[in-house]
């Protein structure tokens, strides 16, 4: 079979809800799905993050880190833990969690360094949008952390089955972007489930079309995916906003605004790499 081919079949089997995630994500899918549901009780989100030793270790350090613990008062236990940080950062700690995941079992050199640069890619995009969130369109700041994350989840999942189809992952980028993106990203989405505010804004992010100063949650993603200085091995756009374009947010916001955005998201993620980095 050739690429597109291949892409076919696996977005065919995608839709009959056929997705080969590695053994260890179904714990995480499991959590994700219980975070989205507003009745989620504490004491449940507990138990499930104790299931997996790798994500309650990482709980506890997060809600003992300088962001979280603001009163210096250190916690030793996931329920605690998980009082303090809340759902919503939860579910952006288990999307990173899945994301990284998903690649976990890529072997193939070339494969993986496309796997990377996917997430450092998709770690500053979350980033970018969290502050241009905050500072310019005012949508959930938490939301847009999320959005930026999941925002190539898709994209991971092909990279996840390109040592079982070798050659899927080759070619350009427009391959993808015109043959699998947005319906196979799509299904992923769905399965992970991702809340449908979240799926609608990288929808958005998927026709191109934003406004400049951006307002919407898609508006912040693409432009946040835009000015990435890390570029998506598997997404590309000829009508990008360049960061001249984008200084658009100066007139309306204040003069000098995109450059404290590029500087403060610079330092943002670092910060995630310290939190998400598992």
């Amino acid at each position: 079979m050739d690429r597109l081919d291949i892409l076919k079949l696996i977005i065919a089997e995608a839709s009959r809800g056929e997705m080969v995630f590695p053994a260890n994500v179904n714990a995480s899918l499991r959590l994700q799905e219980a975070l989205t549901d507003p009745d989620c009780h504490v004491d449940l989100a507990a138990r499930l993050i104790s299931a997996d030793p790798l994500l309650a270790a990482r709980t506890v350090a997060i809600a003992n880190s300088v962001a979280y613990n603001r009163s210096g008062t250190e916690i030793s236990g996931v329920r605690p833990a998980v009082q303090r940080l809340g759902v919503r950062t939860l579910q952006s700690l288990v999307a990173a969690l899945l994301v990284r995941q998903i690649g976990y079992r890529i072997e193939d050199p070339a494969i993986r360094a496309k796997a990377d640069q996917l997430w450092e890619h998709s770690a500053h995009v979350a980033a970018m949008s969290q502050v241009i969130a905050r500072r310019v369109t005012h949508v959930d700041p938490d939301t847009a952390l999320f959005a930026g994350i999941v925002h190539e989840v898709g994209a991971f999942y092909l990279l996840s089955r390109a040592e079982e189809f070798p050659g899927v992952a080759d070619g350009e980028p427009q391959d993808w972007v015109e043959n699998g993106e947005v319906e196979l990203g799509r299904l992923v989405l769905q399965r992970l489930a991702v809340p449908d505010s979240v799926q609608r804004a990288v929808e958005a992010m998927w026709t191109g079309l934003r406004a400049l100063p951006p307002e919407t949650l898609g508006d912040t993603l693409l432009l946040a995916d835009d000015l990435s200085p890390v570029a998506s091995p598997l997404h590309s756009r000829s009508d990008a906003t360049t960061p001249l374009a984008a200084r658009t947010i100066d007139f309306v916001v204040g003069d000098g605004t995109l450059h404290e955005i590029l500087e403060e998201s610079a330092d943002e993620v670092q910060s995630l790499y310290s939190v998400l980095m598992l």
